[in-house]
């Protein structure tokens, strides 16, 4: 899962700014149907409503409901019939996040659009990744809580030794599963997008089938295409999953047993979070990663600190630069069978036997039998080709007119929000807003206890960047141990760095470790995107006492010069 923060720095193509506005329409059309409901826009107060118009003390609550009926039945029209000769404005292969929410986005510009899933709605993340794990370590987090006896009676808290139902565990995770992916076909099916179920094959230029692969599969036509079919997990060769004492993170998240022992292949998010989740419920875990040391895609500095916290003080050891070059499941009364070999000389170095061995080594992109060849495009390791705005390549290294390629499947940042950040961006293209995305504004998460969060560079990146530019890179850190709210929580083990341009204020990456961090990351990631400099950010308020204040000390902290320029460079899409 290391892929999925590792970012191309070689792109020079600025971004480019969206030029086009939408034509007016006879009413406010909505600007976004979301799970937490619809914008202003939805309950008659326009976006060039003036302050005084929103402050009235009454409600017209006929003209509401007026506004909410032509609302709605703009939104139940799926965007206007096509007038160009194709059955769909727009068609989605794959119904993910990064597909919902290009779907969601595309019937907002009006777009009439349809989305072929030969699974279920949610794709990896909803089903197998994202969200049953965030259920899994809700669980862990409370039980690690609970476990620690002088944490507790810190609060003046005495508290039974705790245990839990394994299978009700698992059924939380599948529940929210369950419901989350409701939601997302509900509020596809509410705007009147069109769910087409089986697997989607193009077959040329703006012209594919879905269906079970057989002569029952229907052939539509679509002015643009988007594929968005995910990941599936990535299994070295020499491994042999059987699905009970070999598995995979799909197989982890249905928890159907917990290990005494189990190792991990990988100590990528993946992993780490498996860790959390496997100790807290009482396994021992040995880690079993190919590169010299533990967790390589994080910053080094936070890495280490994460180390202490997370993997030290847990039943927790590890085996660092070797391969698992076999791992045989158990069977016969014989454990599970793990060789070890030296990850630079190839030699046999160990053979553990444990109870079960988790692959966590990452994800590959699920491209297969999309007909690709029928558009003369050829992968790379699996993944599409694309260029910034996400169009795909083809062999020729020409364009493929009307076809996109969003999420795992391009390779670009193998995360569930910026495969919903790509589609969108591609909607915003075909509806005439040439928009490029800055990946480096895009924030990742690992929801272990602490968190860990990032968005932009590392320090080593960082600085290897301003070796080649010629600029002076500056580090700015704060500790929770001198933030009231976390103190509050006796959660102050965490630290937050800033990683800036002192010349010009420019924000180049931000890591944090600590309570919440996956929270907290938004204000620096959302500052990235839109360019915002930290001179102006140390003059932004935040509440007291709450954990946002880690990011205004980290701010305040920063030293730039007096002479810093009145602009941040445009962020270099990636």
């Amino acid at each position: 899962m290391q892929s999925a923060i590792s970012l191309s720095l070689s792109s020079q193509s600025p971004i480019a700014r969206s030029t086009a506005a939408n034509s007016d329409a006879c009413f406010p059309a909505p600007r976004s149907l979301r799970f937490c409901g619809l914008r202003r826009e939805a309950f008659g107060a326009s976006a060039s409503s003036d302050a005084a118009s929103l402050r009235l003390p009454r409600l017209n609550l006929r003209s509401q409901h007026s506004n909410l009926n032509r609302v709605f039945a703009a939104l139940k029209g799926n965007g206007a019939p096509s007038s160009n000769g194709f059955d769909y404005d727009l068609v989605i292969i794959g119904a993910g996040v990064g597909g919902h929410g290009a779907a969601l986005h595309a019937v907002e510009k009006g777009l009439k659009t349809a989305i072929i899933e030969g699974d279920v709605v949610g794709g990896t993340c909803v089903n197998r990744g994202c969200v049953p794990s965030k259920a899994l370590l809700a669980v862990s987090g409370r039980m690690r809580e609970l476990q620690n006896e002088h944490h507790m009676k810190s609060f003046g808290l005495q508290v039974a030794a705790a245990g839990y139902d394994r299978q009700k565990v698992a059924d939380h995770a599948n529940n929210l599963a369950s419901k989350i992916r409701g939601n997302l076909t509900n509020s596809m099916k509410a705007i009147g997008v069109d769910i087409l179920t089986g697997v989607g094959t193009i077959l040329g230029p703006q012209k594919l089938k879905y269906g079970k692969g057989d002569s029952g599969d229907k052939i539509i036509t679509a002015k643009d295409i988007i594929i968005a079919t995910g990941s599936v997990p990535l299994v070295p060769k020499g491994i042999e999953v059987d699905g009970k004492t070999v598995i995979t993170s799909d197989h982890a998240l249905k928890l159907e047993f917990v290990p005494q022992w189990i190792a991990i292949v990988g100590s990528g998010y993946i992993g780490l979070e498996f860790s959390d989740v496997y100790t807290a419920l009482g396994s021992e875990v040995t880690f079993i990663e190919a590169l010299d040391q533990l967790m390589p895609g994080f910053d080094p500095e936070i890495g280490k600190l994460a180390q202490r916290v997370l993997i030290n003080p847990r039943k927790i050891d590890s085996h660092t630069g070797v391969f698992a070059s076999k791992i045989t499941p158990a069977k016969d009364g014989k454990p599970v069978q793990i060789e070890l070999i030296d990850a630079k000389t190839k030699q046999p170095k160990d053979t553990l036997e444990v109870d079960a061995a988790l692959i966590a080594t990452g994800r590959a992109p699920f491209t297969q039998g999309l007909g690709l060849e029928n558009v003369n495009v050829q992968t790379q390791r699996g993944f599409v080709p694309v260029d910034e705005r996400m169009g795909v390549i083809d062999a020729n290294g020409k364009l493929v007119p009307h076809l996109y390629c969003i999420g795992d499947a391009n390779g670009k940042m193998m995360l569930a929000h910026a495969a919903s950040a790509q589609g969108i961006s591609v909607v915003e293209q075909v509806t005439g807003n040439d928009h490029v995305l800055n990946h480096l504004s895009i924030p990742a998460a690992c929801f272990t206890h602490p968190e860990i969060s990032m968005v932009g560079l590392t320090e080593p990146q960082a600085r290897e960047k301003a070796e080649k530019e010629g600029f002076q890179v500056s580090i700015a850190k704060t500790s929770f141990k001198a933030n009231t709210k976390a103190l509050a929580e006796n959660e102050g083990e965490g630290l937050a760095k800033l990683i800036y341009r002192p010349d010009n204020g420019e924000i180049l990456g931000v890591h944090i470790f600590g309570l919440h961090a996956a929270d907290l990351i938004h204000e620096a990631s959302n500052a990235m995107a839109m360019g915002t400099r930290i001179q102006d950010l140390k003059f932004a308020v935040h509440a007291h006492p709450t954990l946002s204040e880690v990011l205004d000390e980290l701010f305040k902290s920063a030293k730039v010069e007096l002479s810093a320029s009145k602009t941040v460079p445009e962020p270099v899409p990636v």
